[in-house]
């Protein structure tokens, strides 16, 4: 699998054994044994561990005692003059480990292969995270840079074809990395959002003319929400007292229009 910027996404996991709130170990602590198993000796297995012998010897009395039997002993005697290796229960272990984990990547890959599309539903994962305090969240693309001095107007066009135009410093948009056809997403707090419908329109900001449908209204303590839902999908909140709300005719069901200015969009990208 592949994501966006052409870097491999791959699908991964860890093994780990436990009895009871103990970790009896995982792939460390069995290449030791399995070391123990080849080398005969804890000095060389440690080595070959890439640990001291301390904590070789460490790990081995955790993994005997969590156990409840000796998985290495002490040989004594013979040619070598003795050495370590595992018993009967070590050996079993370090089997039952690889055969579970060879069945994990087996697993893995499957997730792995099932998950081929992954890469298309990922921007969508990494925006459910986003949190902030403005009511407006809009994803969309870069349509159009256009450089006026200091500044720049970015043109973000939603997936519903809604386009968003927004005035930030030519600097930002260098430090943002934006490009066109680039994804953002546009911040809009709901009190720098007008609502409105015919000649109410006039005097409010004309950067941002978005129309819809008033979805819904609701009002409190002398301050009203309307929510205007766009033909492509989207969705905006606006806030405004209640008497502009009653003198505009704002109600659920009629056509309506959300007025905003460029400087009151703020452009971000996912790091």
């Amino acid at each position: 699998m592949h994501n966006g910027t052409g870097d491999a996404l791959q699908v991964s996991g860890s093994l780990w054994l436990h009895r009871g709130n103990s970790s009896l170990g995982g792939q460390a602590r069995i290449a030791l044994l399995e070391h123990i198993a080849s080398q005969g000796s804890i000095t060389a297995a440690a080595k070959a561990a890439g640990m001291s012998y301390k904590a070789a010897w460490d790990a081995v009395d955790a993994m005997n005692q969590l156990a409840g039997e000796p998985l290495v002993e002490r040989s004594t005697g013979g040619r070598g003059g003795g050495g370590t290796r595992l018993t009967a229960r070590g050996a079993k272990l370090v089997a039952a480990f690889r055969a579970v984990e060879a069945a994990q990547q087996q697993f893995l890959a499957r997730v792995a292969n099932d998950l081929e599309h992954f890469d298309e539903q990922w921007p969508v994962i990494s925006r459910l995270g986003l949190q902030t305090s403005a009511r407006n969240q809009l994803h969309g693309t870069i349509t159009a840079i256009r450089h006026c001095g200091v500044n720049d107007e970015v043109t973000l066009t939603l997936p519903g074809g809604e386009a968003i135009t927004a005035s930030l410093t030519h600097h930002s948009t260098q430090t943002l990395g934006l490009t066109i056809g680039g994804q953002a997403f546009a911040l809009i707090k709901a009190p720098w959002i007008d609502v409105a419908r015919g000649a109410d329109l006039a005097g409010l900001p004309t950067a941002n003319r978005l129309s819809g449908t008033v979805d819904a209204v609701t009002d409190d303590a002398g301050q009203a929400e309307v929510i205007l839902a766009l033909p492509g999908g989207s969705r905006l909140a606006a806030v405004m007292p209640q008497e502009t709300l009653t003198a505009r005719g704002l109600m659920a069901g009629i056509g309506a229009t959300a007025a905003f200015s460029a400087v009151s969009v703020i452009i971000g990208v996912m790091a």
